[in-house]
């Protein structure tokens, strides 16, 4: 029996159940629906379609336009993410470039430190801003119940990484304009 090797096939396999799809559809796919909470590069897609393609869990059709190729699920793809999706989830691997950079704020210049915040903090505002704007569109169409669930924690992550931001002139000691 075939199975699911990591969540980047997991996540694909996930995609082609709405359909055959290119690997440049699938990454365009990933940036749409996923690509707020779990980011695909075009280098992992191709590479996971053709070991997924290898081992039976997708199909590759004939070369069309643009030389892109569909892949479509077969069965044992089906079957492979069924036990996939149903399994408990793997532990959350935190890894924030910002949080490191904090572990080590002590060598860095205090301005360049507020640079650093005040840039990350407006990404971070941003970011709600359209989660906000995208819950709008989600919440009025039909079955995107579990589209709008994970854009909620989205939402909720967001608001919690800026109450953080108001936190740190208090936890650095550095004066940061908010």
């Amino acid at each position: 029996m075939s199975v699911v090797r990591n969540a980047t096939q997991a996540a694909l396999l996930g995609l082609l159940h709405d359909g055959p799809m290119s690997g440049w559809d699938l990454v365009a796919a990933a940036q749409q629906r996923i690509g707020q909470f779990w980011t695909l590069t075009q280098s992992q897609v191709y590479r996971e379609l053709a070991r997924m393609a290898e081992d039976g869990l997708v199909d590759v059709g004939v070369t069309g336009a643009r030389d892109r190729k569909p892949y479509a699920i077969t069965d044992a793809g089906r079957a492979a993410f069924a036990t996939w999706v149903t399994a408990d989830p793997a532990p959350e691997q935190v890894r924030v470039p910002l949080l490191l950079l904090i572990q080590f704020a002590d060598h860095i210049p205090a301005e360049r430190l507020r640079e650093i915040i005040a840039e990350q903090r407006g990404r971070h505002a941003e970011r709600l801003a359209q989660y906000r704007a995208n819950e709008k569109v989600l919440a009025e169409m039909p079955g995107a119940a579990r589209r709008l669930a994970t854009l909620r924690y989205g939402i909720g992550h967001e608001q919690a990484v800026l109450a953080w931001f108001d936190e740190l002139p208090f936890l650095l000691g550095v004066d940061i304009p908010l």
